[in-house]
Formats: structure tokens, sequence, C-alpha cells
């Protein structure tokens, strides 16, 4: 069986989560933060989740991972099959990741755990975030799905990036990110109404408490 290595606040980790439930694939949690432990490094080389332990091997990074389970388990793809429309959607996935994900992660520390940055950093990335949303809103299709009709890996990575730079935004600047952009705003609240986008959320929800206190306990 597929053992899934990481834990339920990821989103990286709750992406590959929900590749799997897309796929109907049965597999095994094993619960882990990022560690330098010699035993987790022989797992994952930078001591990061998620990784993905398969019959053949361990599996890092995220769009890595997902790619593999579309080779290996064709049924209900996350690429297309068309050579450029695959080309698309890891466009949507790499763009995504570059201009949203990091440049919200930068301000992870004050939004969610009480810590501070500097506010040349709160500026850049609002910056980037609003530059981001935009060029995304140019570069998908949102009809309905972020790189068209069909779902695909765009579409995790956008519930589990953008919702993320979103909640940034909203903390540090009190503005919607989405406001305006009428197709990823209900493409947003589409994918959070799929039962296993909730039970994910269940499973964060759940695990946020404990993962906080492992974060806090870092800058004591």
């Amino acid at each position: 069986m597929l053992k899934l290595y990481g834990f339920d606040v990821s989103n990286y980790f709750n992406m590959i989560k929900l590749a799997l439930a897309h796929k109907g694939l049965d597999y095994e949690v094993v619960n882990v933060y990022p560690n330098q432990e010699p035993e987790f490094l022989a797992k994952s080389p930078m001591g990061k989740v998620p990784a993905l332990e398969t019959e053949d091997g361990i599996i890092v990074e995220t769009n890595i991972i997902m790619e593999y389970l579309d080779a290996k388990y064709p049924d209900k793809p996350l690429y297309p099959a068309d050579p450029f429309a695959q080309a698309r959607v890891k466009e949507l996935v790499k763009f995504m990741e570059l201009y949203l994900e990091l440049p919200a992660r930068r301000c992870h520390p004050e939004a969610f755990f009480g810590s501070k940055v500097s506010d040349e950093t709160r500026k850049e990335v609002k910056r980037a975030l609003f530059r981001g949303m935009t060029g995304l809103n140019r570069l998908a299709s949102f009809s309905p799905y972020v790189a068209g009709d069909a779902f695909s890996a765009a579409d995790i990575m956008f519930l589990y990036s953008v919702d993320l730079a979103a909640g940034v935004a909203h903390k540090l600047y009190e503005v919607d990110l989405l406001d305006g952009f009428t197709g990823a705003k209900n493409l947003m609240a589409k994918l959070n109404e799929l039962p296993e986008v909730q039970k994910i959320a269940a499973d964060r929800k759940a695990a946020n408490k404990a993962f906080v206190e492992y974060v806090t306990s870092f800058q004591k």
C-alpha cells in the first residue's frame, strides 16, 4: 500500500491527499512534521513533506508526486493526454506556486503564528500577491475549472495555494484577494463543496492545535 508522509495542516500534504482521493486510491498516512532526523532524511532528503512511499521507492516534491500518480494510475487523470493541454496544466501549477504560494509563505509567521515580519516584507508580499492573482486571472480559463472544463492538478494547486494566499491577504491587509475575479471565487466555492475536500478540511481543523503548539515551541 502507498504510504503518505506528512501532517494534516500542510497544504502540500493535503494536495496529495486530494489527488489520492480523486483517484480513489488507498493509502496509509504516516504522521510526521518536517525534521532533520537521519531516519526521515533517508526518505525525504531535505526533511520536508509530503513524501510518498511506493512499491518502487519514495518520491518527494508535490508536483512530481501528482505526475507519478497520474502515470501509474491513469484512471481519473489529473493531467490531460494532449501534450499542449498537459503543458498548460503544468504551467498553471507552476505559476500558482511561484507567484502566489511562495510569496504568501513569506508572511505565514505573522498571518498564522503570531510572529512579526518586517514592513518591507509586508509591502513586497502584498504587491506580489495582487500581481500574481491578476496574472492568474489572465492565464486561467475558470470555465469552470482552472484549466477548462475538467478537474485537474491545477485545481488542486489552486485550492490549497490560492486559499492560503487569500488568508494572508485577509489577515494582514484586510482585503479579499479574490475580489473582482468572479471565476476564481466561484471555483473556490465549488471545490470547497466536494465531500473529499470537506473531509480534508475536517482533518486539518482537528490537527491544527497540535501543529500550532509544535511551531510556537520553536519560538520560545
